[in-house]
């Protein structure tokens, strides 16, 4: 049933509504914290003049949280060994991987994991002819990048766990 929920369901052509739809929010560029909310598994298809191959690709929905307002980024995240690095930031940013670290991506484990992005806005128009603006997901940020000075929009990142210290006879 919770597939049902997460892509919507059917209407009745008798059915009541109610739902106007979320209020979309476009933060000012910056870093943020987000919460993966949602994972989709899926197969991009090129277009002609496409850079990339077809390759499977998931789809992760993040949600931002701050006090200017809320909003939820799908980004799409291609498995292809030429931007294996974005896939790397990814798992670095939510905490299942450390930097340089050889690891099996978990995508059973990304709902609910937390993490750090750097947000740009980009303008469009839609399809009534309306300019509008969205945020992109720019780069994800491991625990390092977070924490550097001067940084733009800092919102406070979560704290780490505390290192436990371990007795070594004779050092200091």
């Amino acid at each position: 049933m919770s597939e049902y929920n997460a892509q919507g369901y059917e209407l009745d052509w008798d059915s009541e509504i109610e739902n106007d739809g979320p209020e979309y929010t476009t933060l000012p560029e910056g870093e943020y914290d987000f919460t993966v909310v949602g994972f989709e598994r899926q197969r991009y298809t090129p277009s002609a003049k496409a850079k990339l191959p077809p390759c499977n690709m998931a789809v992760v929905s993040l949600q931002f949280k701050e006090p200017e307002g809320s909003t939820t980024i799908k980004d799409k995240l291609y498995l292809h060994s030429s931007v294996e690095w974005r896939l790397c930031a990814f798992f670095t940013s939510i905490g299942q991987r450390q930097h340089g670290e050889r690891v099996r991506m978990n995508w059973n484990a990304v709902i609910g994991a937390h993490g750090r992005a750097k947000l740009s806005v980009r303008s469009y128009t839609d399809s009534n002819g309306k300019e509008r603006t969205i945020n992109d997901v720019d780069a994800y940020l491991d625990r390092e990048e977070a924490a550097a000075p001067n940084a733009p929009h800092q919102t406070p990142a979560p704290s780490a766990p505390p290192q436990q210290m371990t007795f070594q006879a004779g050092k200091f």
